[in-house]
């Protein structure tokens, strides 16, 4: 499943860096948890966590159906 999540991310990460931001795969638990960090202008930005739910969390689950969550770190 990493390597689903890691594909998936790649098709979100040019959106995310046409605003000079980018995330980094950090885990995939057993559970299906992904956890992300936000990097370059997303880090610390006021919408990065509605980024991450309604723009990462949401494409990742579309794309990958054994993702059940997607979690800052």
């Amino acid at each position: 499943m990493e390597e689903k999540v890691r594909e998936a991310l790649e098709g979100i990460r040019m959106y995310l860096q046409a605003d000079g931001g980018d995330v980094e795969l950090l885990e995939v638990t057993e559970d299906g948890v992904v956890r992300v960090r936000l990097v370059g202008a997303c880090h610390g930005c006021p919408m990065a966590a509605m980024t991450l739910a309604h723009t990462i969390e949401r494409m990742l689950k579309e794309e990958v159906p054994e993702v059940t969550a997607v979690e800052a770190a």
